[in-house]
């Protein structure tokens, strides 16, 4: 069973920075893609970035040129490095993972919370 978890949240303020990681129980590299979501309060939960197994990556509109999203397969972890944050970005963030075998599978993380105050 694969198991992820999520670190690195907490509060900062508006216009500040925070750096999310993503551990994973076993090797990444056999997921095909893994990536970002968020939840905020009343809203569902959405995509925030993604990556490739080959390093293909993918943001929302939303915080393209703020977040980076990128890889470490030696560690087995994924980061989410996000800048000039708002508070529009305060969410729950979850970490997933997807592959495949034999049929499509995925994974999430329980989450952790980011909160961003002015």
């Amino acid at each position: 069973q694969v198991q992820l978890v999520e670190s690195g949240g907490g509060l900062v303020q508006a216009g500040g920075s925070l750096r999310l990681s993503c551990a994973a129980s076993g090797s990444i590299f056999a997921f095909d893609s893994m990536g970002w979501y968020r939840q905020a309060p009343g809203k569902q939960r959405e995509m925030v970035a993604t990556i490739t197994r080959g390093g293909i990556t993918n943001y929302a509109d939303s915080v393209k040129g703020r977040f980076i999203i990128s890889r470490d397969n030696a560690k087995n972890t994924v980061y989410l490095e996000m800048n000039g944050l708002k508070s529009e970005d305060t969410a729950v963030y979850y970490c997933n993972a997807n592959w495949l075998l034999l049929v499509p599978r995925a994974s999430w993380g329980i989450g952790t919370l980011v909160t961003v105050f002015s």
